[in-house]
């Protein structure tokens, strides 16, 4: 099951919200170059274009289907196809911006400083990652990956520990910062429709479990993971689900001058 962007779109105004609060607090009046990493299907990265029109813009993302969206409803903005883990821009940006997109990756330790070393002086880092792992949402994937005929594809693919602590990050930026502003958010979504968790999470987190199988077992998958979810989320008597959601945020800007 490759990225859908339909699938990931169909929760599109809960998804954008936090994405909308990232925006908000980044403390630049006019950056010159803007790169969104993990820019998907695009809806943020044609807000970043709104918010500065004079900057240059650009989307990054390793997903072709994603990236084939995101040009067709914008095709005047700059794209590009590449691996998020590797990606270094032709010169210094002003801003980086990546939402729900970093914790896809490992090694943050220096993930995130190398980043930093993109900037230009006085330039920005704003970060929104998902770090809902100990919620019913993400450990029943996991313990499904475990318990099936799957496990030993699918344990590679476990991502139980992809955020670290704020903590960790004010350590790994405070060297490269003259500015920095950590916090974290718990969102209470209320989703329409049935199994609506499920149906969030096979746009996000299960993409990468449910490619590593074939039909019939994505299929068997997806029904005793959706299974465990009807117990953890009910819905409420108007056929809406709650559903917590947290995200961690980072901005973080370089001195102004010389390091």
């Amino acid at each position: 099951m490759p990225w859908d962007p339909g699938q990931y779109l169909r929760f599109q105004s809960e998804r954008l919200r936090p994405a909308l609060d990232l925006l908000t607090r980044v403390p630049l009046e006019a950056p010159e170059r803007v790169v969104d990493l993990g820019c998907g299907p695009g809806q943020v990265t044609r807000l970043l274009k709104a918010r500065w029109p004079g900057a240059q813009v650009l989307g990054v993302d390793r997903d072709p289907e994603m990236l084939a969206r995101a040009a067709s409803e914008a095709p005047g903005l700059a794209w590009c196809q590449a691996d998020l883990a590797a990606w270094a821009p032709d010169r210094p940006v002003d801003l980086l911006y990546a939402n729900a997109s970093l914790h896809w990756l490992d090694g943050h330790e220096t993930l995130f400083p190398r980043l930093m070393g993109f900037l230009t002086p006085g330039g920005c880092l704003a970060v929104q990652m998902p770090c809902n792992q100990d919620r019913p949402s993400h450990r029943a994937a996991f313990d499904v990956a475990e318990s099936g005929p799957w496990r030993e594809r699918l344990r590679p693919l476990l991502r139980r520990h992809p955020v670290a602590e704020a903590e960790a990050y004010l350590r790994w930026l405070s060297p490269w910062a003259s500015r920095m502003d950590l916090w974290q958010t718990d969102y209470l979504h209320l989703l329409e429709g049935p199994d609506a968790v499920a149906a969030w999470t096979r746009g996000s987190l299960l993409v990468p479990l449910l490619e590593a199988l074939d039909d019939a077992e994505g299929a068997a998958f997806f029904e005793a993971y959706r299974h465990r979810l009807r117990e953890a989320y009910p819905q409420d008597g108007n056929g809406r689900t709650p559903f917590w959601f947290r995200r961690l945020f980072l901005v973080v800007q370089r001195p102004p001058g010389p390091d």
